[in-house]
């Protein structure tokens, strides 16, 4: 049951702008939750987004389940994520 990943262009542009150890970091827990998401996401304010805790950082993913996608909306620093 592995999921692919999307990133929204404006998610990826974030993740762009960090130093080289921490987009490894970023893409090594992404490739754990391919395999079994439910294990590390939560739901996100009662809506259809689920969010993922990596460090100081979280990425807010939608969910394409008949298609298998995670779908990065929203990848910033904690503090700005939820505002």
């Amino acid at each position: 049951m592995s999921f692919d990943i999307k990133w929204n262009p404006n998610a990826s542009k974030n993740l762009e702008k960090l130093p080289k150890d921490l987009i490894l970091r970023v893409f090594k827990k992404l490739d754990q939750i391919k395999e079994d998401p439910f294990r590390y996401l939560e739901s996100f304010q009662n809506s259809n987004l689920y969010k993922l805790r990596i460090g100081d950082y979280r990425a807010l993913i939608d969910i394409a389940f008949e298609d298998k996608i995670l779908l990065i909306q929203v990848f910033d620093k904690r503090g700005r994520v939820y505002k």
